[in-house]
């Protein structure tokens, strides 16, 4: 139970920062949310192993350093944890978006953007927090943090850069994203963690 206690934690301010920053048009949304995310996994790295993220989950499952028992408790707490940080985000903020100023994406440039986005995530998380080469390494939140800052800055305005679907179905709770939009996030997130972990167990196997 402390590990789904821990992963609804990190996920809630990572989608409550995520909600705060972007609909506040925070100039440094981007390092905002980049660092939340490595604080969080700071905090609670050494209890869950600090995904915040179903498709971070899905990728350690597959790589074999996340227990088959703990995949759905995990993901349940995340997106439990990302609507709820949504509505706190609504109620603080007055309301959900007006639907009429929900962001548009290209859909098959969001596709793409969060495939690859998504991968480097779970590729950055699998070689520097579960490779026995880098094993017991004080930086491997600072890594992943960074990851997900690049993302957001460099592809966030193509596809809204998520890169998490927790974070997705929180920005559509928030109004920020459409219906069709959270379903580009899942498949495409979901896609590029499978990849990842399969980039990873050709390059390293199972160490």
């Amino acid at each position: 139970m402390k590990k789904y206690i821990v992963e609804f934690i990190g996920t809630f301010f990572l989608v409550l920062t995520v909600g705060l920053a972007v609909r506040q048009g925070a100039p440094l949304a981007p390092i905002a949310i980049g660092s939340v995310l490595m604080v969080m996994i700071f905090a609670g790295g050494h209890v869950s192993g600090g995904h915040f993220n179903p498709a971070v989950t899905l990728a350690a499952f597959l790589r074999g350093r996340c227990d088959k028992k703990d995949v759905l408790p995990y993901w349940i707490a995340q997106f439990v944890a990302g609507a709820a940080a949504a509505g706190l985000v609504n109620i603080l903020l007055a309301g959900r978006v007006d639907p009429a100023v929900i962001a548009t994406h290209p859909r098959l440039g969001s596709f793409i953007v969060e495939f690859l986005f998504t991968f480097a995530l779970c590729w950055v998380v699998l070689n520097t927090a579960t490779a026995k080469a880098t094993m017991g390494n004080s930086f491997y939140g600072l890594a992943i943090g960074f990851t997900v800052l690049v993302g957001a800055i460099t592809v966030g305005g193509i596809s809204g850069g998520a890169f998490n679907p927790a974070v997705g179905l929180g920005v559509f709770v928030m109004g920020l994203e459409s219906f069709t939009q959270f379903g580009v996030y899942l498949i495409s997130e979901f896609a590029g963690a499978a990849v990842a972990a399969f980039a990873y167990r050709q390059i390293n196997g199972l160490d």
